[in-house]
């Protein structure tokens, strides 16, 4: 079974933190206390892009380390709950009321990592501010790595 790794300098897993590199994201570590649990937080990293999610996409088609089992990296239409979860801290009638009638669009896949670890990417857009009052063009990226 595979437990959740340490994170590198500035909270952000290193393996996430190099394959960012270069596709215009900025880390984002202010949506970790938000979206992922307290236990193993270390093991997330976020990053947002002002690009749309399927622009994104398009961009990281050449990455070589995305794996591309069946429904992966595949954009769809989702209510806000169900796209975030339950394991955040947020307040999910503020974040529903944030969204309205619009749906978030959700993205999710493997990557390959090392021999010692592997990652699951997600993708949402667009996403909310932090404060959870407005919502934001472009695309937030959570990333967990596993070890």
């Amino acid at each position: 079974m595979c437990a959740p790794g340490a994170a590198g300098q500035g909270g952000a897993p290193p393996a996430a933190d190099a394959r960012v590199a270069g596709l215009g994201l900025r880390p984002a570590p202010e949506f970790l206390p938000i979206f992922t649990p307290r236990l193993h937080r270390d093991a997330y990293s976020a990053w947002v892009s002002t690009l749309p999610i399927d622009r994104l996409l398009r961009r990281l088609e050449p990455v070589p380390e995305l794996l591309h089992p069946p429904g992966a990296w595949q954009a769809y239409a989702s209510l806000p709950a169900d796209a975030f979860g339950d394991t955040g801290t947020y307040d999910k009638s503020r974040l529903a009321r944030t969204y309205g009638s619009t749906r978030v669009m959700v993205a999710r896949g493997p990557v390959a990592g090392s021999t010692a670890a592997s990652e699951s990417w997600a993708l949402f857009s667009p996403y909310p501010a932090p404060s959870l009052d407005r919502l934001e063009p472009g695309t937030l990226l959570i990333a967990l790595t596993l070890r």
